[in-house]
């Protein structure tokens, strides 16, 4: 067997940051967000409605749900689950661009979901196991940050498509072939030999245990998977029902995914001096305000300023949200950390369901805007609450 090299300490735990980041831009930017920037196209050229775009979304977030909740008891090493969620990810996006079947793009977006959401789960424990002794939260932080940086990514080649006069099949091809090639980069990173040393890989897992602190926090996430994912599916298609040109609508999830980067880098530096708990209420607030703008301030400024405070909290509020998760649940982290990824995935189901079923209302946009802002208001509420014991403790 070949051994690997023997990488400096801090060498190495760049590496890992850096891999998991390749890792989460690949799983969020193209498994989950890919379809965002895409609608628009599909819009045009598959005569794909609003409605009919909303259903796809939520078959996404229903793989979503079921992979948080097939996390929960999956036996496989982490490492596996991870190499197997990145090439479902970019099997399933591949064979968007080949088929024009409605029922087998529902099908192939719920595989997608749950490949992201192993992905998801599965790296954030597996590079923080390696990353949190070192106590380094920009590691950590670059980690998340691949989400943002997969949404960028994902929303500048669809801008440069549409500028080209690109089909939405030929696009999907496109981010399949580049999921396939991030995919290749980091997988002898994640190889089943390589657990990280502060817990072992294939240790007892004892039954999970609600307490009110875990049952608000699952609550909360999930109101925050609500409360993003209108904007977050719809923006693009929001911004095209005011200005028809690309060069402008367009603009809308790049700066999404840069505003998510950027802001995910900016809380590594002030981590050390505002707790978890406030960071998260916090960003659900400025979501709120950022959720209720296009409703208050009808125009592609509102929508522009919209992506950046949505896109601006997104990734922090998953970020702090699982840190905490990591911080109550102790031994527990884990099941905690897919608890609240499963009720993050159920808001996520129902804010499309709910565009969907107000698609011919008048206002059906502004109906689940305002719900939306509601819901995170309530959540960040919720979470005002003095600092609580671990689970290990309760």
């Amino acid at each position: 067997m070949k051994r690997e090299p023997i990488l400096d300490p801090a060498v190495r735990a760049a590496s890992i940051a850096l891999c998991g980041m390749v890792a989460l831009a690949n799983a969020m930017g193209i498994g989950r967000f890919a379809f965002t920037p895409l609608l628009p196209m599909m819009q045009d050229d598959a005569g794909l409605s609003v409605a009919a775009g909303g259903w796809l979304a939520s078959a996404n977030y229903l793989g979503y749900l079921l992979g948080a909740l097939s996390a929960m008891r999956l036996t496989l090493a982490a490492a596996t689950a991870i190499r197997i969620g990145l090439f479902a990810i970019g099997a399933a996006t591949l064979l968007m661009g080949l088929t024009d079947s409605f029922i087998a793009w529902i099908a192939l977006r719920m595989i997608a979901g749950i490949a992201s959401a192993w992905v998801l789960i599965f790296v954030s424990a597996w590079c923080l196991e390696w990353l949190a002794p070192l106590r380094r939260p920009l590691l950590s932080a670059a980690v998340f940050s691949g989400v943002g940086l997969g949404i960028a990514l994902a929303g500048f080649v669809c801008l440069i498509l549409m500028r080209l006069g690109v089909r939405s099949s030929d696009a999907w091809l496109l981010m399949g072939a580049l999921s396939v090639v991030l995919t290749a980069v980091v997988w002898r990173t994640f190889s089943p030999r390589r657990a990280p040393a502060v817990r072992k890989s294939h240790e007892e897992r004892s039954p999970f245990q609600w307490t009110r602190t875990s049952l608000r926090m699952v609550l909360c996430y999930g109101a925050f998977g609500f409360g993003y994912i209108i904007p977050a599916t719809f923006l693009p298609a929001m911004a095209k029902q005011i200005v028809q040109d690309p060069r402008v609508f367009g603009w809308s999830w790049p700066i999404f995914g840069l505003a998510a980067f950027f802001s995910t880098v900016a809380t590594a530096a002030i981590q050390k001096s505002v707790s978890n708990r406030a960071l998260w209420i916090a960003s659900e607030l400025v979501m709120a305000a950022g959720v209720i703008l296009p409703v208050l301030w009808p125009g592609i400024a509102a929508i522009i300023l919209a992506s950046l405070l949505v896109g601006g909290t997104l990734v922090v509020v998953t970020m702090v949200g699982i840190q905490e998760a990591r911080e109550v649940g102790n031994s527990q982290a884990s099941q905690l950390i897919a608890a609240m990824t499963a009720a993050f995935a159920t808001g996520q189901i129902l804010g499309p369901i709910l565009v969907s079923a107000l698609a011919h209302v008048n206002h059906g946009f502004a109906i689940a805007l305002s719900l939306a802002c509601l819901l995170l208001s309530a959540s960040a509420a919720a979470l005002y609450r003095p600092s609580v014991p671990s689970l290990d403790n309760s």
